[in-house]
């Protein structure tokens, strides 16, 4: 270990920084935040070290570098564009013991600025010895992109409930099943994220006070129209946290290998006409997990809230007060449109979009006028098997037989394959397909020989 990893209080002490160009800014902002009582010496200063020290938040110090500088510093940074001006700074510092960064030295220097993710209190410190900087800020880019904003406020809280904590729960096994259940809580990290304290503190309290058997919850997760990629972040994160993952057909095995690798994973595909298991037994099954005290994951393809009957599964976990929440996914319209370079809007040929189940005879009468009028963009989900009824149904309200339509299957995939016709052949092109299948009728149709890249 070339470096010994350390964080230090430095509000209110008194620190150096020599040179106040471009990295110098972006040295002095880490120390301001830190609360440092910045000096800044340099021989001129731009406008924001002017503006600073304007503000009262920074002493400039105008001339070339002195040891008189160093007097009472507990850290320096020299950061100009004279290497022998760094050099000497840093000589300076070592011969008063302080500790000292040198810009583009870093294995002259006594002391190594860290790439930062800042999640106050929670802060991580990411350095490759000065060897690979570059490495370690993509390193960094990656932990910002999967650590949620709010993750600090959650340390905080945490902090704040250490006593109570000890007082309620005798043994650390007890103490640590609770930790890890808080941590877990994406009811809370929600709750935090919107700033909702009351909510944040109920929920707490029944952190404390439930019993196991009431300490499960469920998350909803839409796991996209398939290609890993489209997963949100917040959706990563929850099946990387959860002890079971209960999955259905349309969840790419891409995805499914982001789930933890101790979560069981539980399969309930359904597809049309025949359901692996019945949606009365999905929902018990939920509940079941949620009620043994674990955290569930029911990841769905798609958005859970968009033909996905996410909301008939969580009405059955809210009759019995488990606590869920909902981390919403692209829809398969949204990415299968995308992906095939059909814009489901455009300025000239549709300005509002519909979203249609193709299990037309199950669901009641459809307002079949309304979806054959123009300037619309129409998506039928699960309607491979029901094309010939959506043709003769469109052109019977008058819908121009030429309407241009495209049935996508395997949407945003590798095996993506995308077809175009127009309504009179409808019910012939649908016959060369297999589900999972999109079908998209309106002119922006029309639009993909330009606007297709997949």
């Amino acid at each position: 270990m070339d470096y010994f990893p350390l964080f230090c209080r430095l509000q209110g002490k008194r620190c150096l920084l020599v040179g106040a160009g471009d990295v110098a800014e972006r040295k002095a902002r880490l120390l301001l935040d830190a609360g440092a009582d910045l000096h800044v010496g340099a021989l001129d200063f731009s406008p924001a070290f002017q503006q600073w020290a304007q503000q009262g938040k920074v002493t400039l110090l105008q001339g070339t570098f002195t040891e008189a500088w160093l007097e009472a510093c507990w850290l320096v940074i020299a950061a100009t564009n004279d290497d022998a001006v760094n050099q000497r700074v840093g000589d300076a510092a070592e011969a008063r013991r302080i500790f000292c960064n040198l810009v583009d030295a870093p294995q002259e220097a006594s002391a190594i600025m860290p790439s930062i993710v800042d999640r106050s209190p929670l802060m991580i410190a990411v350095s490759s010895g000065g060897r690979a900087p570059v490495l370690a800020r993509l390193l960094r880019e990656k932990l910002e992109a999967m650590l949620p904003q709010h993750l600090g406020e959650l340390a905080a809280l945490a902090g704040s409930l250490r006593s109570r904590v000890k007082r309620t729960f005798a043994s650390m096994a007890q103490r640590r099943a609770f930790w890890e259940r808080f941590f877990a809580s994406d009811r809370l990290a929600q709750t935090l994220a919107n700033g909702d304290r009351p909510r944040a503190e109920h929920i707490i309290n029944t952190l404390f006070d439930a019993p196991p058997s009431q300490r499960g919850e469920v998350v909803l997760v839409g796991a996209g129209p398939g290609d890993a990629g489209l997963l949100t972040l917040k959706g990563l994160q929850c099946i990387q946290q959860a002890d079971v993952v209960v999955y259905d057909r349309l969840v790419s095995e891409p995805i499914l290998n982001l789930v933890r690798r101790d979560a069981e994973r539980i399969f309930v595909g359904k597809q049309a006409g025949h359901h692996c298991v019945p949606q009365a037994q999905i929902n018990q099954l939920l509940l079941e997990q949620a009620q043994s005290g674990k955290r569930v994951v029911r990841l769905k393809g798609g958005d859970p809230f968009i033909f996905g009957r996410g909301g008939e599964e969580l009405e059955i976990l809210a009759q019995h007060n488990i606590a869920f929440s909902v981390v919403p996914g692209i829809t398969a319209a949204s990415g299968c449109a995308a992906y095939s370079g059909i814009p489901l809007t455009h300025r000239d040929h549709a300005q509002s979009v519909r979203f249609v189940t193709g299990h037309l005879q199950q669901h009641g009468e459809i307002e079949w006028d309304k979806l054959a009028a123009e300037q619309q963009t129409l998506v039928f989900y699960m309607g491979l098997n029901q094309a010939a009824d959506i043709q003769q149904r469109l052109l019977q309200h008058g819908m121009d037989a030429a309407m241009p339509v495209a049935i996508v299957q395997h949407g945003t995939t590798p095996q993506q394959r995308v077809e175009t016709a127009t309504l009179a052949q409808l019910e012939t092109l649908a016959r060369q397909f297999v589900s999972p299948a999109l079908i998209i009728v309106g002119r922006v149709v029309t639009l993909r020989d330009r606007l297709r890249w997949f």
